[in-house]
């Protein structure tokens, strides 16, 4: 048995909860509200307050979709009450952020700034010129939106210049000096 799936996703005071026989969860909390198609191999159920996973059988694409499912549906849940959000840090000299209105302006060394729009339920809040934070109540899109920030500019290993995550580290390399020992 699926030591994820089997456990419930405890419903907090202030979520509903909804399962529709096509088991098309919606999940509505304080920050908005989420849907998520289930597959159909997953039966889900509430029961006393929890919402409970379970699969027909151990064959192997039921297994797969086991813990996936509970994880989805967990992850729906925490996004309507607290929300996920993910911190950036801009490394190099000249690299800067700054918002303006709904459209995010970064300078990362190219000839132009690149501007992106914030996507509909993602906030992006620049907190000093070099850091800045995603947050949203979908955490897919979430970390798309950051993963695709991050890619106008990945961290190099020889100086560590570039766009990396709060809690990512560079492993960083020798130039071309220490191959000569």
């Amino acid at each position: 048995m699926s030591r994820i799936g089997r456990k419930p996703v405890v419903i907090p005071a202030g979520v509903e909860v909804k399962v529709d026989g096509n088991n098309l969860v919606t999940v509505k909390g304080p920050k908005g509200e989420l849907q998520q198609q289930i597959s159909k191999l997953i039966k889900v159920e509430i029961k006393d307050g929890e919402l409970v996973t379970s699969r027909e059988s151990d064959a192997k694409e039921h297994r797969s979709q086991h813990g996936l499912a509970r994880t989805l549906i967990n992850n729906m849940v925490i996004g309507v009450t607290t929300g996920f959000e993910k911190k950036l840090q801009l490394v190099g000299v000249g690299y800067k952020a700054e918002k303006k209105g709904k459209t995010l302006v970064l300078s990362l060394g190219y000839s132009h700034p690149v501007e992106l729009e914030d996507p509909e339920g993602i906030t992006t809040e620049v907190t000093s010129p070099t850091e800045l934070t995603v947050k949203g109540i979908d955490k897919a899109y979430v970390g798309n939106y950051t993963a695709n920030i991050r890619a106008w500019r990945e961290p190099e290993p020889y100086k560590g210049k570039g766009i990396k995550y709060a809690d990512e580290v560079i492993r960083r390399k020798e130039g071309k000096a220490g191959a000569k020992k």
